[in-house]
């Protein structure tokens, strides 16, 4: 089912429940005016309008347990729906995403490829002139020898020593290769993009997990090179993983951010420069398990249990939204039958569990 029909399912579910609400007063009310109505044209004995008065109470007792269950399914329809106005907005914000990024790929990876290719040029060149450098030296010093008075031979040694050939000789390739290696990483950076906003068309497929973190690490990379060190570990035999690409690089995404500003928040407390994350991956079992754990400040027991509740967040206004745990908790347990968790000590940082299933269940 689409976002937007479950959208349209949840508010179709509200409407009726509102409904429910409405006639249960409704009959309250009536039962109410009755019994006023008969106890004005009746000659009732005390003991009667006792009796009709404990059987209302009796009425208004079930019909108040009735109305809590009432509202209890409301709450529960009202997070459901927020909850899935949250992943349409999400869904409709990481298409327009991947089409931005397509075109920006596109409009970047040229220029940058021709500026590479003209770099490697620049680089292959380079040692060219400066064989033929070389061997202009050195045949100065054979002239040297035989005409020491010629013109020609004392400009070019002073140029020679006027130029600092043994600096440029040592830069000159170094300043090269840090040029191929940031074009390298532009290029690293525009594929990653391209490849994380890429929808999945809501189908599943099978994926090298690996690649997945690595594309959201280097995604969200300015969100943590700031104020961690962050380090990947990955078990040597992991087997493809069957999910839905783009939703899990989401979950990803929002728990290494959470990480960095966990630790960016501690780090104002402690004379420590940079903190560390850990992603981390293996199997376990029949599920894929993976692993975001930071040293940041940690998760107070006292809301360690709302964590994933929709719209809760300890973060300032503007900062967050708490729709990251939600859209996280949605992903594992709700599009992919798995399981998240979390373990924490306040002030010693904050491990995030996810278990995705191996085998994909066939669905009724």
């Amino acid at each position: 089912m689409s976002p937007s029909t479950e959208a349209a399912v949840a508010t179709l579910s509200l409407t009726d429940y509102q409904r429910k609400l409405v006639a249960r007063d409704k009959t309250i009310e009536v039962l109410k005016r009755r019994i006023a109505q008969e106890s004005r044209h009746n000659q009732m004995t005390p003991f009667a309008i006792l009796e009709q008065n404990v059987g209302l109470e009796r009425v208004v007792a079930r019909k108040t347990i009735e109305l809590e269950n009432e509202r209890h399914e409301l709450e529960k329809a009202l997070a459901e729906l927020r909850l899935t106005q949250a992943q349409l907005l999400q869904a409709q914000k990481m298409e327009s995403i991947g089409q931005l990024a397509a075109g920006i790929a596109h409009e970047i990876n040229t220029p940058t490829q021709y500026v590479s290719d003209n770099v490697g040029f620049v680089k292959t060149a380079n040692r060219s002139l400066l064989n033929l450098l070389d061997a202009a030296i050195a045949m100065a010093a054979v002239m040297r020898e035989k005409m020491a008075d010629e013109p020609t031979l004392a400009a070019f040694d002073t140029l020679l020593k006027s130029s600092k050939i043994e600096f440029l000789r040592r830069q000159i390739p170094q300043s090269l290769d840090e040029s191929l290696d940031g074009l390298g990483h532009i290029s690293r950076i525009v594929a990653a993009m391209k490849e994380f906003s890429h929808p999945s068309q809501n189908k599943k497929e099978y994926v090298d997990i690996r690649d997945v973190i690595n594309t959201t690490v280097t995604v969200a990379r300015n969100e943590w090179k700031y104020v961690a060190e962050l380090e990947t570990r990955f078990a040597s035999d992991l087997p493809l993983l069957p999910c839905l690409r783009d939703m899990v690089g989401q979950a990803m995404l929002n728990l290494i951010v959470n990480a960095a500003h966990a630790i960016a928040d501690s780090l104002q407390n402690r004379e420590q420069e940079k903190g560390h994350i850990v992603v981390s991956a293996e199997q376990v079992g029949d599920m894929m398990e993976i692993r975001v754990a930071d040293d940041g400040t940690g998760i107070p027991e006292a809301i360690r249990e709302r964590i994933f509740d929709p719209f809760f967040t300890t973060k300032a206004v503007g900062k967050g939204t708490g729709q990251g745990l939600a859209i996280a908790y949605s992903t594992v347990v709700d599009k992919h039958n798995g399981q998240i968790r979390c373990e924490s000590k306040p002030g010693s940082g904050a491990t995030f569990i996810m278990r995705f299933p191996l085998v994909v269940q066939q669905e009724a």
